[in-house]
């Protein structure tokens, strides 16, 4: 991904969330689908085509590599959202309720984003119970 892509995206998401951006955006990576399941959904299949780690590293599913577009550049702006959450120190990243709670702010910044980017073109994002291994 482009760092000027990169920066007006985590702009976005600053904006619309709240959270102050940190001087030094996180990594983006592209991995397969089995990493999602694998990683994220502790092995069942899932459809998470995104996941930030808390580490600095937002993965994102190869297949959304070089496609481009409103519901795309929303999916990253999600995945921003909860690297701003992670660097504000506002919810603890082993704790099922701060997981869901997460999630749900992300989602509903996403669909914002979406919104306000082209209201004709919004397909509203929907997301899986939180797996949780933490409680």
């Amino acid at each position: 991904m482009e760092k000027e892509l990169l920066a007006t995206l985590l702009s976005w998401a600053s904006t619309l969330s709240g959270y102050p951006a940190p001087d030094t955006p996180p990594e983006i990576a592209w991995r397969s689908h089995e990493f999602f399941v694998e990683h994220v959904c502790n092995g069942r299949e899932c459809r998470a085509v995104g996941w930030y780690n808390d580490e600095d590293i937002i993965y994102i599913d190869e297949r959304f590599r070089d496609k481009e577009g409103p519901e795309v550049t929303s999916l990253y702006v999600h995945e921003l959202v909860h690297f701003l959450q992670h660097h504000s120190g506002r919810y603890d990243s082993h704790s099922c309720s701060d997981a869901s709670a997460r999630e749900r702010e992300a989602l509903a910044v996403q669909n914002e984003y979406l919104l306000r980017l082209s209201a004709s073109v919004a397909r509203f994002w929907t997301v899986d119970e939180v797996t949780c291994k933490y409680e």
